[in-house]
């Protein structure tokens, strides 16, 4: 049950339907995908239903560590000014993992006069939409979601310990029912609060890797709540593992010899009369999804920061790891970035396989259906698709595999300045720019074990 207006009176009822509640968590989402935001407590609750939070616009531009880019316009130049958080028309959701209960009434920005600030990733996704009405299209989308259960008390990923069993996990145990089983309870409390936070989880699977697991969400014609799905999926998973003595992690690759964290995205389009533009009947689908594809495949290379934004995502993106690693697409085949899957054709659809679970929800859709779009309007063609195995090094472009190459790829593409508002971009790449800096400064325990007496 959601509260969606800022009446004091629904609140009440909300209240008395899912209380006791001591405080309400007033977040906004980064470009990192990580929500931050003002604990308010619950008697100030018409403060934050009534559009009356501000925070500094800045702050959807930190880095992962939360720290002020260095020569952020938002910060020094403009005198970090505040915006106003308007809601998202999602309401307050019931968080029931934390000591003590409450809820989170998620947001998203505006400056002073109400204009959109166009570089809060929500505001983003929602610019590419409005692209979309204009021209009387309504994109239809859902995602696959892949994290690892790991033991909570290392420093560093370990399987964690079978529930049932008493024993810890040592092997890789794809689609097994006896693993779902051994976690049943976990899983269970995951779906509960997913209902409770109208989040439409749907299968749930044992995944390639140790302790890895996939749930799939629903569809949804609004591609604003599958983005804010995944991001609350993400929320509701680690703070449920919390309760069960687990930790959950959407790391990219949290382990180096094992599978990588997906975020798998599966879109169709709609028209004005809720037809699929991808659809004429046939297996090969109508010449929109070639349009579609082409658009996808022309803009991977700039938009890959968006699919792989941390310096751990490159680490999954490797051949032979059922991650993509060539510019290519085909009809049923998991080797390649875009895949085509089967089935009736009046569901034919596009699978988007690049992204990694680390990734920001608003920000991957927003450039899939940005990309998709573009090739739409142009008309344009892919390559042939790829039947068989796409990890061949010789025939197809590359997914840039380094960081600092993604960033200079982002920064200098050309689709993407059509998708995103230059203020994003600008401090999207500041964000990554720093945060390699960051990263480079760091010797690790294995580097320097490797050289201390060699060299």
């Amino acid at each position: 049950m959601l509260v969606q207006t800022d009446d004091s009176s629904d609140f009440a009822r909300w209240l008395e339907a899912n209380g006791p509640i001591e405080s309400i968590q007033a977040v906004v989402c980064d470009l990192n995908g990580i929500l931050r935001g003002k604990r308010v407590p619950v008697s100030q609750a018409t403060k934050v239903l009534g559009g009356n939070i501000r925070m500094p616009l800045s702050i959807v531009g930190v880095d992962v560590w939360g720290e002020d880019i260095v020569g952020n316009e938002q910060i020094f130049e403009s005198g970090d000014t505040d915006g106003i958080c308007g809601l998202t028309g999602r309401g307050a959701l019931p968080v029931n993992w934390t000591s003590r209960p409450s809820a989170l009434v998620p947001l998203w920005m505006f400056h002073e006069d109400g204009r959109p600030f166009l570089a809060d990733p929500r505001q983003a996704l929602a610019a590419v939409l409005r692209q979309y009405e204009a021209v009387g299209l309504r994109p239809v989308v859902a995602t696959e979601m892949e994290f690892y259960l790991i033991d909570p008390e290392p420093d560093s990923a370990v399987p964690p310990i079978s529930p049932y069993t008493g024993k810890r996990l040592d092997s890789d145990a794809i689609l097994s029912i006896d693993e779902l089983d051994d976690f049943g309870e976990f899983l269970s409390d995951v779906y509960r609060e997913c209902a409770r936070q109208n989040v439409p989880a749907d299968a749930a699977v044992a995944e390639n890797g140790i302790g890895q697991f996939e749930i799939n969400l629903m569809h949804s014609d609004d591609p604003l709540k599958a983005a804010d799905d995944a991001v609350f999926f993400k929320r509701i998973v680690k703070g449920v593992a919390r309760q069960h003595k687990l930790a959950a992690t959407f790391m990219a690759k949290p382990y180096g010899t094992r599978s990588g964290n997906g975020m798998h995205v599966h879109f169709s389009v709609l028209d004005d009369q809720g037809r699929n533009i991808f659809d004429d009947g046939t297996a090969a689908g109508a010449p929109m999804l070639r349009h579609a594809v082409a658009g996808l495949l022309r803009g991977m290379a700039e938009t890959t920061l968006l699919f792989a934004p941390h310096f751990n995502s490159y680490r999954r993106l490797r051949p032979d790891t059922h991650a993509p690693t060539t510019i290519a697409w085909g009809y049923e085949n998991r080797t390649a970035a875009i895949r085509i899957p089967g089935g009736n054709p009046t569901s034919r659809r596009i699978e988007h396989r690049v992204a990694g679970a680390d990734s920001n929800p608003y920000l991957v859709i927003a450039a899939i259906l940005g990309a998709a779009l573009a090739g739409i309007r142009g008309g344009w063609e892919p390559p042939p698709d790829v039947p068989g195995r796409a990890y061949a090094t010789d025939r197809f472009p590359k997914i840039p595999a380094d960081w600092g190459q993604a960033v200079d790829a982002f920064e200098a593409g050309e689709i993407v300045t059509g998708i995103f508002d230059p203020l994003l971009r600008a401090m999207l790449i500041a964000c990554k720019r720093q945060e390699i800096a960051g990263f480079a400064e760091q010797v690790t325990d294995y580097e320097f074990s490797a050289y201390l007496d060699i060299v």
